[in-house]
C-alpha cells in the first residue's frame, strides 16, 4: 500500500523540515509506504534547498510565487496522481504529526470499510500546543442551509462523523479521487478544502474524524475582519484578497453550496468592511 503525502510551501523553511520530519518519523505497518510530493512556491528563504538537502527522496516542484495554499496544493496533487497509490494525505507544512498518526488514519478508513458503506476521507484533529484546544479537524455544520461555521467534532475514543473539514491532516481514499478529482480551480488560497469535502459528502462518500489529537498546528489564522482602526481602503483591500475575506470566490462558494444562505453572506462581507466596530465589540476570537 503507497501513501502519496501532498504539501505546498512557501517562505517556511524550518515548520517545512520539522513536518517532513515527523512523516519520517512515522510508525507504519509494514506493508505502507509514503511517497513524498511537495511544492515550494518560489519561497526566498531557502525551503526548496534546505528540503533537497537533508529529504533528498522528496519529489519537489516549484511555483512562480503566486499560487497561495490552493493553488500549491492543487500543483502537487497534479504531479501525484501519476503515481500509482492508494490514498493520498494533504498535509499542512506546518502540521507535526504524532508517530501514530497514519496508522490511526489508516485505521479509521479500514473501520469505514468493515461497515460496509462507501470509503470516506478521513480527519486527523489538531491540537493548538499554545493552548492544547482542537485547532484544525472536521465540524459539524448548525444546518445544512446556511454557513456559519459550524462546531469542531471531536472524541478521544470514537470515530465521528462530520460535515466539511480543514485539510491540515486529511487522507483521501484513491477511490474518491478518481470520483471528484483534485482540489477546484475556482480558489486561490483558502476555502478549497471545505469545497472538496462538501462535495464528497454530497457524492454519498464519507467523512469521519480520527479519535484523539493525531498532530499539532497553531491556529495563526486570527480575526477575519479588519478593525476600525484601519482605513477603509484597506479594508475592502482585504474584502478582495485571497488571504482575506476573498470576496468574489467566497460568494461563489455559498452560492454553490448554501445558495439560500447568499443574501446573508453578501450582507456579512459588507458590514465586516464598512462597519467594522460591530466585529470588534461584539465578536471574540
Amino acid at each position: 500500500m503507497t501513501i502519496a503525502v501532498l504539501l505546498t510551501t512557501f517562505n517556511r523553511k524550518q515548520k517545512t523540515l520539522a513536518c517532513l520530519q515527523s512523516l519520517k518519523n512515522q510508525k507504519l505497518p509494514e506493508d505502507v509506504s509514503l511517497k513524498i510530493f511537495l511544492t515550494d512556491d518560489a519561497s526566498a528563504d531557502g525551503t526548496a534547498d534546505a528540503v533537497k538537502s537533508v529529504f533528498p527522496d522528496v519529489h519537489i516542484y516549484h511555483g512562480n510565487g503566486s499560487l497561495f495554499w490552493a493553488g500549491g496544493m492543487r500543483n502537487t496533487w497534479q504531479q501525484a496522481l501519476s503515481a500509482d497509490v492508494n490514498y493520498y494525505l494533504l498535509l499542512n507544512d506546518d502540521t507535526l504529526l504524532k508517530e501514530t498518526a497514519i496508522y490511526n488514519l489508516l485505521k479509521c478508513s479500514n473501520y469505514v470499510k468493515s461497515k460496509g458503506s462507501k470509503p470516506a476521507i478521513c480527519i486527523g484533529s489538531t491540537a493548538d500546543d499554545e493552548t492544547g484546544k482542537i485547532s484544525y479537524g472536521g465540524r459539524k455544520l448548525n444546518s445544512a442551509k446556511s454557513w456559519d461555521g459550524g462546531y469542531f467534532v471531536y472524541s478521544e475514543t470514537e470515530y465521528v462523523n462530520c460535515d466539511v473539514a480543514n485539510a491540515n491532516i486529511l487522507l483521501v481514499p484513491a477511490e474518491i479521487v478518481k470520483h471528484l478529482g483534485i482540489l477546484s480551480e475556482k480558489f486561490t488560497h483558502g476555502l478549497a478544502d471545505y469545497d472538496y469535502t462538501l462535495k464528497a459528502k454530497k457524492a454519498g462518500f464519507g467523512l469521519v474524524v480520527a479519535p484523539g489529537f493525531l498532530g499539532t498546528c497553531i491556529d495563526d489564522h486570527g480575526n477575519n475582519w479588519k478593525s476600525a482602526n484601519t482605513t477603509l481602503k484597506e479594508r475592502i483591500a482585504y474584502l478582495k484578497s485571497p488571504k482575506g475575506l476573498a470576496y468574489h470566490e467566497f460568494l461563489g462558494f455559498i452560492k454553490e453550496h448554501f445558495p439560500r444562505y447568499y443574501p446573508v453572506a453578501f450582507f456579512k462581507l459588507w458590514l465586516k468592511t464598512l462597519f467594522p466596530f460591530i466585529w470588534d465589540t461584539f465578536k471574540n476570537k
